[in-house]
């Protein structure tokens, strides 16, 4: 298997340098960034789970052992390997040694099904997945062999198997790769580390390129951001190859600062109350209908003791004021807010802040080195405190996506500036407020949800001539789809559940299956003749 190229965008040569010179860019891998806390920490807890505890020096040794065992199935440096795990220690292993060989994880979420898979293989060339058997009851094994079966380069399917069973057929067992540990080549900072998928992707997926330069300090400076220490146990509720658990600081920033990463494989109450008493959790990070939860939990009453948990980020969405207000009196904890996106910009709000600050806005940009803009429709920029839309650039925010020029020419500007589709206003102090989105991309509950791919999705459907999916207000997860359909026969339409049922059977993500649908007889249009978003949206509100 001769590893492709994996060629990205690069920052211009001018910012490159500076941030080389002025120690922005360390220089260095997250191979490396492991050993250092492994020599600083070796005897201190690294990782802790439902069912493990490794220290540093268990995960290092984890780490060299899996590594030389996956080099052995043929992956070496700049081989794209699909990560598909739930919330538990092998994830970090898995992560790392592909980090020591100098391979590529394509970070794929448990509840990505066929569909999405079979883009992510094709998109990113994989040569490899790394996959439980089940996760939450679903037969993620046999869904590897599917997408490797019409994916070329695809050739190995790495699967860890259930408890007390074998892996699947057709799979290598994830307990039998291992190897006498050897030193490999070390990976140029420079180079891709991962790619990470853009939500609301349609058609080639947008892959995030990160290199080892441009993450790690996105990791580090939220640690300075969060205070993060070798005290810190930070407990990854949320998908953690999401870029917010792993990142924001994340389980990233826990490793490289000596500290300890707590996983639970669900976000509920009852498992994270009780990790965070056992591991004694001292950081966490939350969307908002997570957050509220366990908010509305801890005001009815529980039994845990959440005494050792100083500090709740929320983010992935607009959090609600009122939600806000709530949230660090009912957990104990003080609220931080986090808005940013896979593609690079993080803005937190500081401990130094006004509670009003705290409370009703998304932070600023993390970096003196981040730059933004509030634009209108044309680029032009817009009064300050004035809501437009937001353009970002910066030493950790990519200049493109991997291999996707057309993704290219809508996200960026000619002259390098990421168009994040966020409509948001800025105050004299920088802080954001997010106001909503310039694009059709729903946002449920911190899952993106692409209206065009869904539409896509919906047109199959013979009994389905059209289709507009729109967002609908919602307290609980911030948005929920709408589907507003016009049905082939009129005299026959679809029903809601046949309409599910069929998208679901598609291969799509439990979170992307309308949460709504209804048939129309015609659609409004604007005054050119378009279908009006805008008046679906209306015609919503008023019913």
């Amino acid at each position: 298997m001769s590893p492709p190229q994996l060629s990205f965008t690069p920052w211009p040569a001018d910012d490159a340098a500076r941030y080389r010179s002025e120690g922005i860019w360390a220089g260095k891998t997250f191979d490396q960034v492991l050993r250092e806390s492994v020599a600083a920490r070796a005897h201190s807890v690294a990782v802790v789970d439902a069912e493990q505890t490794w220290t540093y020096a268990e995960l290092d040794a984890r780490v060299d052992a899996l590594a030389a065992g996956l080099a052995d199935l043929g992956i070496t440096a700049q081989h794209p390997v699909m990560v598909q795990l739930p919330n538990q220690a092998e994830f970090v292993a898995v992560v790392f040694a592909l980090f020591r060989i100098g391979a590529v994880p394509v970070f794929c979420l448990p509840a990505h099904r066929s569909s999405e898979l079979t883009a992510l293989a094709a998109a990113s060339r994989a040569v490899a997945v790394i996959t439980s058997h089940h996760i939450d009851g679903f037969d993620h094994g046999a869904l590897a062999l599917e997408v490797a079966s019409s994916t070329p380069s695809l050739n190995t399917v790495v699967c860890l198997p259930d408890p007390g069973s074998d892996a699947p057929a057709g799979t290598v067992n994830f307990d039998a790769v291992s190897a006498v540990p050897r030193e490999f080549a070390a990976a140029d900072p420079g180079s891709v580390a991962f790619l990470q998928l853009s939500g609301g992707s349609t058609g080639i997926p947008k892959l995030i390129p990160r290199t080892h330069d441009d993450y790690l300090y996105s990791v580090l400076r939220s640690n300075e951001i969060c205070g993060v220490t070798t005290s810190t146990v930070y407990l990854a509720t949320l998908p953690v190859a999401h870029n917010f658990p792993m990142s924001s600081p994340g389980i990233l920033g826990a490793l490289a600062a000596g500290g300890t990463v707590a996983l639970t494989p669900s976000p509920s109450p009852t498992t994270a109350f009780a990790m965070i008493e056992r591991a004694g959790v001292t950081m966490t990070g939350l969307v908002p209908p997570l957050a509220r939860l366990w908010t509305e939990t801890a005001e009815r009453g529980h039994s845990h003791d959440l005494s050792t948990l100083t500090a709740v980020l929320v983010g992935g969405a607009r959090c609600p004021d009122e939600l806000a207000a709530r949230i660090g009196p009912a957990l104990g904890a003080r609220l931080q807010q986090v808005f940013g996106m896979a593609e690079g910009l993080v803005c937190y709000t500081r401990d130094e802040d006004p509670l009003d600050v705290v409370l009703t806005t998304q932070g600023r940009p993390m970096s003196p080195f981040d730059q933004i803009r509030v634009v209108d429709d044309n680029d032009n920029d817009v009064p300050a405190g004035t809501e437009g839309q937001l353009l970002t650039k910066g030493p950790y925010t990519i200049r493109g996506y991997f291999d996707n020029p057309a993704a290219n020419a809508r996200s960026f500007t000619a002259d390098g500036w990421y168009r994040t589709g966020d409509v948001v206003r800025v105050d004299s102090a920088g802080n954001i407020t997010v106001c909503g989105r310039a694009v059709d991309r729903i946002n449920r509950g911190g899952e993106k949800v692409s209206a065009e791919e869904l539409e896509e999705h919906l047109l199959a459907h013979p009994a389905v001539r059209d289709a507009i999916v729109v967002a609908i207000p919602d307290e609980y997860l911030g948005e929920r789809t709408c589907a507003f359909l016009l049905a082939a026969d009129p005299s026959s339409p679809p029903k809601t559940a046949q309409i599910r049922s069929f998208v679901r059977e598609r291969g799509l993500a439990s979170w992307k299956i309308p949460d709504r649908v209804q048939v129309l007889e015609e659609f409004p249009e604007t005054g050119v003749g378009k279908t009006s978003r805008k008046d679906l949206r209306r015609m919503l509100a008023a019913r």
